[in-house]
């Protein structure tokens, strides 16, 4: 039946449920005659009019016409064929529980709610409450992008399709973020200034709390080093160049800042080089002093003296503590052994006044291990590294700014740019710099003692990255680099960490980036836009078919955050810098519609199959590794064979897992000497590569399974655990030798 008087569809849905219910007011209707129905029906309309607060026009009933004529003062004068009609007590009764039903609770009735609850009820609300109400405070908030994500970079008129990034006011290429900040020395200098000499420096002990040096202690003991230094014949110059031998530790930065003060040239060591290439390192760059941190590796250049292979060494300086003998064997060849106290000592002694460098100035001879040859020394001037940290603090700017209260955990290798680019930008505004205790098994302890707010990461330890709370629980920015990490992982960190996680592209030739991650931009498989300290512009492959003209090339790089070339090798500074100053990467990247760039080939080991083929085996890697079972793996092959073969190194946590799905049970051991399952695996290997578009001259025929993982230690990964091709084909002579001969094609 119809309601009668306006619509019941302008009432809400409680008021609905209550008209419309078994037993409701409305069911009334059908058992009552006409003539109540007629008088029902106008006491509705006037209901409806009191519950809605508006006046009613008109009622219709049983074919009679009815008209209301007024409501004023509360009180509705009705009148049809000059009857007055009064709303009934039960319509008033019904009117009042509608209106109460409308209602909120009142305090009272939620008191006597919540008193009748039992104590674990009342816990569980408080409980929720709290989650409801952290959640709130502390969920991420949305990140305004800086510029329009659909255009982050823009062509260059007449460079020939090179790119620059639309961050920034200014047409011209970034060299500084400060005017007071153009030198290293400088940066130091402004940190101990706005720091108001907070804690500078911090290093524990196994179980410990940190220990905390000041930037006012950090800067005397740099100026006394420095002087100690030159008291004992080094000069205040660019051509005086000191080696640093020594592991991630407070010493590592107060040497480093010894040289800035002086104008002189740091030059880092590390072991990972092997013998021969640091013997390489001490006479390239004619270093008479080098500072190390351990006995061992005074002796291991004590070695090289006494073989007179090094002959321009004359000093090393010791951090820790060593034995007299170690000073008679020094003195015995010439070379004398001193305490890196006793320098300083001498140097608070014999002040000298501080001789600041210039931004053109040489600040570090960084060489870089590489895959092939002796190592590389890229010069890199002050200028050169405030410009490419002022690129980084220009894109995050309106989203991310460093404070005194931000904390960086050191535990990537000084000796490389990387590491030493997030440093400056924590140094350049009074943050605190905390060191691991040397051992990587224990960095999640440092992290949870230290709570760091800036992590850089390579992407293989982001692999391991599971919760913010492993972390310290204060990290607010993950950066990662030095190679291309999984989109996937990239996805899941920041969804589940909470803090904003950028990527990097770059090289130690170019500073460390010269492509960042834009904020707002979450989305995978790039490596950002041009930071506004250089342009990029890609040049044709021509034999890998990779053409500018379809935004496809070699990736080179220009501005000022682009070294100065190789020290004393001017044919591989030729072939990385061209005559106009382009850095040529090696790498092959891709523009996207967006204006970010995407890395999708290297040509630097690109070779030839028999066949004639070419083969970028890292695109290949970058497949393969994307395979459950697979932790690392290593492609071989060359212009003697026709087809590719491959060393596969399993993860020791996923394989046994996935290996028992499928039918196989054993130790790890064991499971890596299953021919069955090595099949297995290959087969899932090539499944990818199919799925990724290889050809099949792309694909593998044969595998290894080898059970210990490559690293530094073992000398087939470099410091910034890249494949070290060469060791990695020699290392895996035999089996790869085995692997040819069981194939036939």
């Amino acid at each position: 039946m119809s309601l009668p008087g306006k619509s019941i569809k302008y009432l809400c849905p409680g008021m609905i449920t209550f008209f419309e219910g078994e037993g409701s007011f409305f069911e009334d209707f059908a058992e009552k005659g006409d003539n109540e129905c007629l008088q029902m029906g106008r006491g509705w309309d006037v209901l409806q009019s009191a519950v809605l607060h508006e006046p009613v026009n008109a009622g219709a009933g049983d074919g009679a016409d009815h008209e209301l004529s007024s409501w004023e003062d509360g009180r509705t004068d009705r009148q049809t064929d000059g009857c007055e009609f009064t709303v009934s007590l039960v319509e008033k009764m019904q009117a009042q529980e509608i209106l109460r039903s409308l209602r909120l609770p009142e305090f009272d009735d939620l008191s006597q709610f919540f008193r009748n609850l039992p104590a674990t009820a009342l816990v569980g609300i408080g409980a929720f409450a709290a989650v409801v109400a952290y959640w709130f405070a502390s969920r991420p908030k949305a990140v305004k992008p800086p510029c329009d994500l659909r255009m982050q970079s823009e062509e260059v008129e007449g460079l020939d399709g090179a790119r620059r990034s639309v961050i920034g006011d200014s047409p011209q290429l970034l060299t500084h973020y400060y005017d007071d900040a153009r030198t290293m020395y400088e940066v130091f200098r402004r940190g101990f200034s706005i720091s108001e000499n907070g804690p500078c420096l911090g290093f524990r002990k196994p179980k410990q709390p940190y220990q905390w040096l000041s930037y006012k202690e950090v800067a005397e003991r740099a100026e006394a080093l420095g002087s100690g230094l030159l008291q004992q014949g080094c000069k205040p110059s660019t051509e005086q160049f000191i080696g640093v031998f020594a592991q991630n530790r407070p010493e590592w930065i107060i040497s480093e800042l010894a040289c800035y003060t002086y104008s002189m040239v740091v030059v880092p060591l590390y072991d990972t080089l092997g013998p021969g290439a640091i013997r390489y390192i001490v006479n390239t760059a004619d270093i008479s002093t080098v500072i190390c941190d351990k006995p061992d590796k005074a002796r291991t250049l004590l070695d090289h003296v006494e073989k007179r292979e090094t002959p321009g060494l004359s000093s090393i300086i010791l951090m820790d503590p060593f034995e007299k003998e170690l000073t008679e064997r020094g003195r015995r060849c010439g070379v004398r052994i001193q305490s890196m106290q006793e320098v300083e000592d001498c140097g608070r002694e014999n002040r000298h006044v501080p001789v600041p460098p210039r931004p053109e100035d040489l600040s570090i001879v960084c060489f870089t291990s590489g895959t092939t040859g002796n190592p590389k020394g890229a010069m890199l001037t002050h200028g050169n590294v405030v410009a490419d940290f002022s690129g980084f603090l220009k894109v995050t700017e309106s989203q991310w700014s460093p404070t005194c209260e931000d904390v960086h955990i050191s535990y990537l290798p000084l000796a490389h740019m990387f590491e030493r680019m997030v440093q400056s930008v924590v140094y350049c505004h009074g943050g605190r710099i905390g060191f691991f205790q040397g051992d990587i098994r224990l960095l999640s302890d440092d992290m949870k003692a230290l709570r760091p707010t800036i992590f850089p990461v390579v992407p293989r330890l982001l692999n391991r990255m599971y919760d913010k709370a492993s972390l310290g629980g204060c990290v607010r920015m993950i950066v990662t680099g030095a190679a291309p990490a999984s989109p996937t992982v990239l996805g899941f960190l920041r969804a589940a960490l909470g803090c904003q996680v950028y990527e990097g592209y770059g090289q130690t030739e170019c500073t460390a980036g010269c492509t960042f991650t834009t904020p707002g931009d979450w989305t995978s498989g790039h490596v950002g836009a041009p930071l506004p300290c250089n342009l990029i512009r890609l040049k044709d492959v021509e034999e890998l078919n990779y053409f500018a003209s379809k935004g496809e090339g070699e990736i080179c790089v220009k501005g000022p955050n682009v070294f100065k070339g190789y020290l004393k090798d001017e044919e591989r500074t030729s072939e990385a810098l061209d005559q106009e100053g382009w850095l040529h990467t090696g790498d092959i990247g891709k523009w996207l519609p967006n204006g970010t760039l995407k890395i999708i080939d290297r040509k630097k080991h690109i070779f030839k199959l028999a066949q004639g083929e070419y083969i970028a085996p890292e695109k290949i890697e970058n497949i393969y590794i994307r395979s459950d079972p697979v932790a690392q793996i290593y492609v071989h092959g060359d212009s003697l064979q026709a087809f590719l073969v491959g060393i596969v190194v399993p993860d020791a946590e996923v394989m046994p897992g996935w290996a028992k799905k499928r039918g196989f049970d054993g130790t790890y051991e064991e499971l890596c000497r299953n021919k069955e399952l090595q099949k297995a695996i290959m087969e899932d290997m090539v499944r990818l590569g199919k799925e990724s578009g290889l050809h099949s001259f792309e694909q593998v025929k044969a595998i290894y399974i080898h059970s210990d993982m490559f690293s530094v230690q073992n000398g087939l990964l470099t410091p910034t655990l890249k494949a070290k091709r060469p060791e990695l084909r020699d290392y895996f002579k035999k089996q790869i030798e085995e692997l040819y001969s069981s194939i036939s094609i």
